[in-house]
C-alpha cells in the first residue's frame, strides 16, 4: 500500500504508510526549525528547545513519558538538524496511541520550567566545549562560517557559546511558542495500523490545537562566492587535516541528483537518513589518489540534502609523515580531472549502483521509513522520497560532468587547514 498524505483544518499535514510486515508501528513529528531559523543572540536554541520538550508537560513529567515508553518496549528520541527538528517513537503498534497522545500534548504544553532551562544550560555548554575537543568540529565550523557570510546555514546547529550563555527562558519559550504549531508541522506514521483508524486519532488529538500564526523567518539568501576562501585552525592534537567545502545545490535543485552520483565517484555515496549506515568508500576516486598513496590516513565525503543551497565537504586526516600541502595537491588533482573529464560510462553505473545501495539500506525499518517521509516533505514533498530512484537512474554521464564544471572550480571552494600544536608537521 502506498503513502497518503492530507491536511487537517489546523494546518497539520499528516503521512500515513501502512507497513504489516510486523506488529510494529513508528510516529514522527517533523518542525520546520531548525538552525536556518535562528538570528545572532539565539543560535542554538532549535537544539536547546528539543532538549526542553523532554522535561515534560503536566500531563506527561518528564520521568513519566520515558517510562510509560519503556515500558511498552519502545524507543523515542529526537533530531535537531539546520532545517528541521524531529520527534519520533518506535513502539508495539498496539501501543502507539500513547506516542500519538504525547507528541500533540508537548506541541502545545510544554511548561519550560526555569529550574530546567538552566540545568539544560549547563548540559549543553558541556556538550559544546565536548566538540571543542574535536579538530574536525573546530576546522568545520571555521570553514562552514567562512563559507557563509550572509545566509543562517553560517553557524552550527549547537550555536555559538556566547549565545548559549546569554539566551533565558523567555527566549526559548518564544522560539517554542513561534515554531511548533500545526501548521508549520508534519505527522508521520508508518507501520501495522489501519489508515482511517490512525487518520481519526491524529485528528482526535492533532485537530484541536490551534493553527498558530505562520512564523516570520528572517533568511537571506546567499550572494555567489567570488574567489575560493581559506582559514587556519591551531589547536591541540598531532594529527593535520584539511577540508575543502564547495557550494552545492539545495534537494529541490535539478543539480542536485548529478551531485549525489558525483559525489559517490569522487568519495563514496552519502546518506542522508540520519539512521542509515554507511558503506565502503573504497572503490571512490579519492580513496585510491589519498589512501593507496599513502599520503592520507583517512577521509571523508559529505553531500547534504536541504532546503537551500549547502555544502560538499571532503574531509582528509593527514598522516603524520605527510603535509597538508601535499594531500591538498593530490585532491586538487582529482578535482580537476572530475572537471576536465566525463565520467566513464562503467564509473557513471557503479557509482549509481553505490547510492541506490546506500539508499537502500537506509529505507529497510518502519523507523527509516518514518524519518524519510517526513524528511522528504520537509525539503519539498514526500514524493521525493518515493521518485529518488526514478531521478538517480536518469542521471547521466554528461550530467555529472556538467555539475563538476559548475560546482568544483576554486572560486567556489573554502579550504580549511588544522594545523596540530603537537607535532612538527612536513
Amino acid at each position: 500500500m502506498s503513502a497518503s498524505k492530507s491536511r487537517l483544518d489546523n494546518g497539520l499535514t499528516v503521512i500515513l504508510h501502512e507497513v504489516h510486515t510486523a506488529p510494529v508501528a513508528t510516529f514522527w513529528v517533523w518542525y520546520s526549525v531548525g538552525s536556518r531559523h535562528e538570528h545572532t543572540g539565539i543560535t542554538g536554541s532549535s537544539h536547546w528547545v528539543e532538549h526542553m520538550q523532554f522535561k515534560g508537560t503536566k500531563q506527561y513529567p518528564a520521568d513519566s513519558a520515558d517510562s510509560e515508553i519503556s515500558r511498552t518496549g519502545g524507543v523515542w528520541n529526537a533530531m535537531t538538524w539546520i532545517d528541521w527538528t524531529a520527534y519520533y517513537e518506535t513502539m508495539p503498534a498496539n501501543k502507539i496511541d500513547l506516542a500519538i497522545k504525547l507528541e500533540a500534548d508537548r506541541m502545545a504544553n510544554s511548561l519550560y520550567e526555569k529550574e530546567d532551562v538552566e540545568s539544560e544550560r549547563t548540559v549543553i555548554i558541556s556538550e559544546r566545549q565536548g566538540s571543542e575537543n574535536q579538530p574536525i568540529f573546530l576546522l568545520s565550523e571555521e570553514t562552514q562560517a567562512a563559507a557563509f557570510r550572509v545566509h543562517p546555514y553560517h553557524h552550527e546547529v549547537i550555536g555559538d557559546k556566547i549565545d548559549i550563555e546569554s539566551m533565558n527562558r523567555s527566549d526559548l519559550y518564544k522560539h517554542y511558542r513561534t515554531f511548533y504549531t500545526p501548521g508549520n508541522a508534519i505527522v508521520v506514521a508508518v507501520g501495522d495500523f489501519e489508515t482511517s483508524q490512525m487518520s481519526s486519532k491524529i485528528e482526535t488529538h492533532f485537530g484541536k490545537i490551534p493553527k498558530g500564526d505562520k512564523p516570520r523567518v528572517f533568511i537571506r539568501n546567499e550572494p555567489q562566492q567570488r574567489g575560493e576562501r581559506r582559514v587556519f585552525v591551531e589547536g591541540e592534537g598531532e594529527t593535520a587535516y584539511l577540508q575543502c567545502v564547495y557550494h552545492a545545490p539545495a534537494a529541490t535543485d535539478p543539480d542536485f541528483f548529478p551531485m549525489i552520483v558525483l559525489d559517490s565517484i569522487l568519495s563514496g555515496a552519502s546518506s542522508f537518513n540520519m539512521f542509515g549506515s554507511g558503506i565502503s568508500n573504497k572503490t571512490s576516486r579519492l580513496y585510491r589518489a589519498l589512501i593507496l598513496k599513502g599520503l592520507a590516513a583517512g577521509f571523508s565525503g559529505s553531500l547534504s540534502a536541504t532546503v537551500d543551497p549547502f555544502l560538499y565537504s571532503i574531509t582528509c586526516a593527514v598522516r603524520t609523515d605527510r603535509s597538508i600541502e601535499q594531500v591538498e595537491t593530490a585532491l586538487n588533482e582529482e578535482i580537476e580531472h572530475a572537471i576536465s573529464h566525463a565520467p566513464t560510462e562503467e564509473e557513471l553505473s557503479k557509482a549509481k549502483k553505490q547510492a541506490r545501495a546506500m539508499f537502500a539500506y537506509s529505507s529497510e525499518s518502519v523507523t527509516n521509513l518514518g524519518f524519510w517521509y517526513g524528511f522528504a516533505e520537509i525539503l519539498d514533498d514526500y514524493t521525493w522520497f518515493t521518485k529518488y530512484i526514478d531521478k538517480l537512474e536518469a542521471v547521466t554521464s554528461s550530467d555529472v560532468h556538467r555539475v563538476a564544471q559548475k560546482i568544483l572550480v576554486p572560486r567556489n571552494r573554502t579550504t580549511g587547514h588544522y594545523i596540530p600544536n603537537d607535532s612538527k608537521i612536513n
